[in-house]
């Protein structure tokens, strides 16, 4: 969702072409693709309000010392064995002959949310069993993130260690999760036919997953990543512009009238560990699970979209830097309007234009309408010399 994988050679070509010197500040950076695409030929400051970004950022731009796979995996696996014994036989989904026996399992892995535990890491267990994963999945989410907490608490480990390791969970995390691709919703068995597909998930292996990617991606990070004295930061976007001079800045803003916060929750609670509040309505904690204090993006809301427009294009004035602007039709502003917005603010002081790219959107979760024709378009401002 919101992936640039697709259209990065465009957007690399934009940027390249109104580039001349200094940093590329990648102001909202998501899934930082950006960083994956330009880490090597440019100075990259990857930023954004979710904590989840700065650690997949930190995998492209950040090296790392080697490390022990082995150990870190048998941490874990003594983690999860102290906190299985603590949980009963019957959350295991086997056995079951019929989707009514199949429903009876989910149900008692959610009931897990009213349980109280004295272990400390039992965030996953406690919020998400019998959700995206299963309870066993769970406490091997937990298991991990405490084995990966205990190397940095001891210093064996620096920050670009605990990111990679925290980035392959969540790896791990997507690739047994049994939702559409996202974190909004999960999906229930109400027929045979997806009973038997959410159970594929509920039998795949996290650990497993995790230690074949971790060795894997510690081989490319030793053979790619290169260090360019790269910068990662968590701010707010008006924030970090704040904090620049020059360079030139890349803004790929969530546009969706959805907040995008609704489909990585699971992410930033991972990345936070804090054992968040989760939203209620009517009494009763919602289907997502989501936090109940998340952040909500002013460029979503149609009241706040064009300030927040004003804010942007101020931040780019005043820090004198380029702009590449990444836009589609799917906004809650008009081009015509965005345009009326940039001239202005930015005044003469830059030249502005507009260049385009058709390519199909994945639209997440939806039946009928997996891919959705799309205008990709990049609005560029370059300062005048």
């Amino acid at each position: 969702m919101g992936s640039k994988a697709k259209i990065i050679n465009f957007v690399a070509e934009s940027i390249s072409s109104i580039h001349d010197g200094g940093v590329v500040c990648d102001l909202f950076s998501g899934a930082s693709s950006l960083s994956g695409a330009l880490g090597a030929a440019y100075p990259i400051i990857s930023n954004d309000i979710q904590h989840y970004s700065a650690h997949i950022a930190s995998v492209y731009l950040k090296p790392i010392q080697d490390f022990n796979v082995d150990e870190l995996y048998e941490s874990a696996k003594i983690n999860y064995c102290q906190a299985k014994n603590k949980i009963g036989k019957d959350l295991e989904y086997v056995g079951f002959t019929s989707l009514a026996e199949f429903n009876e399992i989910e149900e008692r892995n959610r009931l897990l949310i009213n349980r109280n535990f004295r272990h400390k890491y039992h965030l996953f267990l406690k919020s998400y069993s019998g959700t995206w994963w299963s309870a066993e999945q769970c406490i091997w989410i937990d298991a991990i993130k405490q084995a990966i907490d205990d190397r940095i608490k001891s210093k064996e480990w620096g920050s670009a260690e605990y990111s990679l390791a925290m980035s392959v969970l969540m790896h791990a995390m997507a690739y047994t999760s049994q939702g559409t691709g996202h974190y909004a919703q999960y999906r229930d068995a109400k027929t045979d036919s997806s009973m038997q597909d959410i159970n594929i998930y509920r039998q795949k292996k996290l650990q497993d997953i995790f230690l074949r990617k971790l060795n894997q991606i510690l081989v490319w990070s030793k053979n790619s990543v290169i260090d360019l004295k790269h910068t990662i930061t968590t701010l707010d976007y008006k924030d970090c512009l704040a904090r620049l001079s020059g360079g030139t800045v890349y803004a790929d803003p969530p546009y969706a009238f959805v907040h995008y916060s609704r489909f990585y929750h699971a992410m930033e609670t991972l990345a936070l560990y804090d054992f968040p509040d989760l939203q209620v309505k009517g009494g009763h904690v919602v289907k997502g699970r989501y936090r109940e204090i998340r952040h909500q993006s002013p460029f979503c809301i149609k009241s706040q979209v064009e300030g927040a427009f004003v804010d942007l294009f101020s931040g780019i004035q005043k820090s004198g830097s380029n702009l590449a602007l990444s836009y589609s039709h799917t906004a809650m502003i008009s081009l015509e309007h965005l345009l009326r917005i940039s001239e202005r603010v930015l005044k003469s002081n830059f030249e502005v234009w507009v260049e385009e790219l058709d390519h199909k959107h994945m639209t997440m979760g939806r039946q009928n309408d997996r891919h959705r024709e799309v205008k990709e378009l990049i609005l560029l401002a370059r300062k005048k010399k």
